[in-house]
């Protein structure tokens, strides 16, 4: 009698396994279809590559699998225009019917596409956009942030302007555009709490190719500049502010993509001595990091930076979710789930874990842009641990008030 059972001998049961290995694989399990939204044209095009890079060395680390999962991977070009981010945002949930989305890179980019994700039922991993509010007020429950939001980095920059570097009076200069608004009113806020007051405020549309006019119109007599660009309008701030002479008469401070590690390749000394605050600096001294920055520097011989390392960062999370769920995707109430219960202890960037609208908490980093071994780097000078998109202030008392904007005043502070 066969160990199979009486009416089962073993030559048809070796007969039946043999026919079904020559079946064709039709059921294996599906790729992983992933959307990711860039810019590969237009202003923001340097970022947009930058955000690429990143996602796309996490894949190849993995050999294009994550948790046993083949991922096939379609990248759309938003142009940085919201009109074409809703566009493609449609293509990809409809017609290509990917699993989850990484990107966009603007935030006005990601408030055009809230409405279809809300539709579609489609996970969203922000690796750049940091509209305040797609967490906030208006907290989409498919929306999960790899980076932060705009005023995350300002809120301690803000405190440290004030109370480490000594400034009581400080110009702001920046992209008008909600990025920029939240991110400089949020550093208005603690800098203005911490003794501090914002003397001018200027406004240049993105991509300006000339800033002379908005130069001459800073009052010098200030104690710093905090100027906050994104793509080629940091360089060629930096650029014409030494031109005009301004670096010679006030310190310049920047928000986090000013001296962004995708901009200072393409700068020169007119970078030296900016002191700026971010999530990332590919100076941190850790070995996920180290390890991060030399995978980075073999192919694109640069450092990688907020873009490269968000867009990696949602690699983590996309992967820590998946295993969780044992890369049942499809299970949309459990992957949506998974996704919000992620912790990573050790990543490029530090920490991460999510609050309960889907930002997540971690360190940042105040950095100096100095010249080492023939290279522009962000040295940390200070760490602050564990900082919420609420900063210090009480979540429902902040939620209550406006989301920061273009004219932004600072309220007396609650008793």
């Amino acid at each position: 009698m066969s160990e199979f059972g009486t009416n089962v001998s073993r030559r048809t049961v070796l007969a039946g396994l043999a026919a079904l290995a020559s079946r064709p694989a039709f059921a294996q399990v599906a790729p992983l279809r992933i959307g990711f939204l860039t810019v590969k044209t237009g202003p923001l095009a340097a970022p947009g590559k930058q955000m690429e890079e990143g996602f796309q060395l996490f894949l190849r680390e993995r050999g294009f699998q994550i948790a046993g999962r083949k991922v096939e991977l379609i990248v759309a070009d938003t142009t940085g225009d919201p009109a074409v981010a809703k566009t493609k945002t449609q293509e990809l949930i409809e017609r290509q019917k990917v699993h989850v989305l990484v990107g966009p890179l603007a935030s006005y980019e990601a408030l055009a596409i809230e409405e279809s994700v809300r539709a579609g039922q489609i996970p969203v991993i922000l690796s750049a956009a940091s509209a305040e509010d797609l967490t906030q007020r208006k907290a989409n429950e498919y929306f999960l942030r790899s980076a932060s939001s705009a005023a995350q980095f300002s809120h301690p920059f803000g405190v440290y302007a004030a109370k480490e570097l000594g400034y009581r009076r400080i110009v702001t200069i920046g992209d008008d555009l909600a990025y920029s608004h939240e991110g400089i009113a949020g550093f208005q806020r603690t800098f203005e709490e911490s003794g501090g007051k914002i003397v001018q405020r200027l406004w240049s549309p993105l991509n300006t190719p000339d800033y002379a006019s908005y130069i001459a119109q800073i009052d010098a007599s200030a104690d710093a500049l905090f100027a906050m660009f994104a793509g080629v309008g940091a360089s060629r701030f930096l650029q014409q502010a030494r031109d005009f002479g301004l670096r010679e008469k006030l310190p310049l401070l920047g928000g986090m993509t000013t001296v962004d590690e995708a901009l200072l390749a393409t700068m020169g000394d007119e970078a030296i001595g900016v002191i700026s605050a971010a999530w990332y600096s590919a100076a941190i001294d850790t070995p996920e990091n180290k390890a991060f920055v030399e995978a980075y520097r073999k192919t694109q011989k640069a450092d990688p930076g907020v873009y490269t390392t968000g867009a990696y960062c949602a690699g983590l999370i996309l992967e820590a979710a998946l295993q969780a769920v044992d890369g049942r995707v499809d299970d949309k109430p459990a992957f949506l789930k998974a996704l919000r219960a992620v912790s990573i202890t050790h990543s490029p960037r530090g920490a991460i874990r999510f609050d309960p609208y889907g930002n997540p908490i971690g360190d940042i980093y105040i950095r100096k842009t100095e010249r080492r071994d023939g290279r522009l780097v962000n040295s940390v000078l200070k760490v602050y641990a564990d900082v919420s998109q609420f900063w210090t202030y009480d979540p429902k008392e902040f939620l209550a008030a406006p989301v920061y904007g273009r004219n932004y005043v600072v309220r007396p502070a609650s008793k």
